[in-house]
C-alpha cells in the first residue's frame, strides 16, 4: 500500500532558554545568508562578534519568561508537536512529522526518519502563510541539500504558500469569532516584518514600493510578502464581517528604520493618542504561538501601549493544534502542490 510522508516545518526555537541555547540557535539563524543577505565575511563577523555575543543575554531572559509561561517549553514546538500527533491519529495513508529549519528537530533527522519507511513520496509543508525568502525559501533549499545526499529520492512535493487559501482563512475567522470584536476601538493584521532590500528582490527592478501591493494580489506581486500579508489581512477582515475602517495591517519585530512599514509600535502609539483604550491585534503570518505573538504582541506592545494612554492590548491566539488547523493542513498538504 502506497503512503506518503509529510514534513510540517517551523522556523524553530532554541532548546532552553539558557544562554548559550539562544546564542546557538541565533547564530545559525543569523548565519543563514537567506536572512542576512550580506557578503559572507561580514554576516560572519556581524553575527559572531556583535549580534550573538551581546543579544543573546537580553534574549535569552526574554525566552525564560516565554518558556516558563508553557511549563518550561517553547509554545512554537509544543504546538508544532501537538499538532502532529494530532494528525497521525486520524490518519491512515499519510505519515506526518515535524521539524524545525532552525535548532532541533532538524529537517535533516525529520527526512532521515520519514524516508526510513520508504514513502512514495514526500511532502514538504513549511508552515508560513506568506512566501519569504528567509523562511519558505531557505526551507526549500536546506531540504534539497539534505536530499542531495540520498541515492533513493522518492517523489517530493514542495506545499507553497497558502495565504489565501479558504480553509486557512476559515481557521482564522474560527479563532477570531471567539472574540468580542466590537468590544474594541480598532483592529490591528500584525505580520513579521522584512527588510525592504529583501522585498524589493522579488521585483526584476528591485523596487516594491510603485506595485500597489496594498491593493491586491497582481501577477506580478504574487510572490510579495507584503502584498499577500495584505491579501490575508483582507480576506480575514472580510470573512469576519471587519470594515476596512476597523482595522489595520501593519508589520512588528523590526530591527532598523529600513523595514516594512507601518510598523506595528508606532501605529499602536498613534491609536492611543487618538483616544482608542482596547485594541485586539491578529498576527496570521504564525501558525503557531512564539515569542514574537506571546511575549512581543501580548506583554511588551500591551506595555507600551498602556505608557501612551490605552488601556489594553490583546492578541488572538494563533491556530496551534486547533483542529480548524489540522483541517487546514490535511486539505492543503493534498490540494495545494508546489
Amino acid at each position: 500500500m502506497s503512503h506518503r510522508a509529510v514534513i510540517l516545518i517551523n522556523l524553530g526555537t532554541p532548546n532552553s532558554p539558557t544562554y548559550f541555547s539562544v546564542f546557538k540557535y541565533l547564530r545559525q539563524f543569523l548565519s543563514d545568508p537567506r536572512v542576512i543577505d550580506y557578503p559572507w565575511i561580514f554576516r560572519f563577523l556581524l553575527v559572531n562578534l556583535i549580534i550573538c555575543p551581546i543579544r543573546s543575554f537580553a534574549s535569552s531572559r526574554i525566552y525564560k519568561d516565554l518558556f516558563n509561561k508553557y511549563s518550561g517549553q517553547s509554545p512554537l514546538k509544543l504546538y508544532t508537536d501537538e499538532l502532529t500527533r494530532t494528525l497521525n491519529q486520524g490518519s491512515s495513508e499519510d505519515k506526518f512529522y515535524y521539524a524545525m529549519r532552525y535548532q532541533n528537530p532538524s529537517i535533516e533527522s525529520a527526512i532521515k526518519e520519514a524516508l526510513n519507511t520508504n514513502p512514495d513520496e514526500l511532502v514538504i509543508f513549511p508552515l508560513f502563510p506568506q512566501y519569504a525568502s528567509a523562511t519558505t525559501g531557505s526551507v526549500y533549499e536546506e531540504v534539497g541539500k539534505i536530499l542531495s545526499r540520498y541515492w533513493v529520492i522518492p517523489k517530493v512535493t514542495y506545499i507553497g504558500q497558502f495565504y489565501s487559501e479558504p480553509s486557512f482563512i476559515n481557521a482564522w475567522k474560527n479563532n477570531l469569532s471567539k472574540m468580542n470584536i466590537n468590544s474594541y476601538d480598532h483592529i490591528l493584521f500584525s505580520f513579521h516584518g522584512l527588510p525592504n532590500s529583501q522585498v524589493n528582490k522579488v521585483y526584476s527592478d528591485n523596487i516594491c514600493e510603485d506595485k500597489n501591493c496594498d491593493k491586491g494580489i497582481t501577477e506580478l506581486n504574487k510572490f510579495c510578502y507584503k502584498a499577500t500579508s495584505y491579501e490575508t489581512a483582507r480576506l480575514i477582515a472580510n470573512s469576519s464581517h471587519i470594515n476596512n475602517d476597523q482595522y489595520t495591517v501593519c508589520f512588528q519585530s523590526r530591527l532598523t528604520k529600513n523595514w516594512l512599514e507601518p510598523f506595528t509600535d508606532e501605529v499602536l502609539k498613534s491609536l492611543a493618542e487618538k483616544g482608542m483604550k482596547r485594541i485586539l491585534i491578529v498576527s496570521p503570518a504564525f501558525t503557531a504561538d512564539c515569542l514574537e505573538t506571546v511575549i512581543e504582541l501580548g506583554d511588551e506592545y500591551n506595555s507600551l501601549f498602556q505608557a501612551a494612554g490605552g488601556e489594553v492590548v490583546e492578541y488572538v491566539p494563533s491556530l496551534n493544534a486547533s483542529k480548524p488547523h489540522k483541517s487546514f493542513v490535511i486539505k492543503t498538504s493534498w490540494k495545494k502542490r508546489g
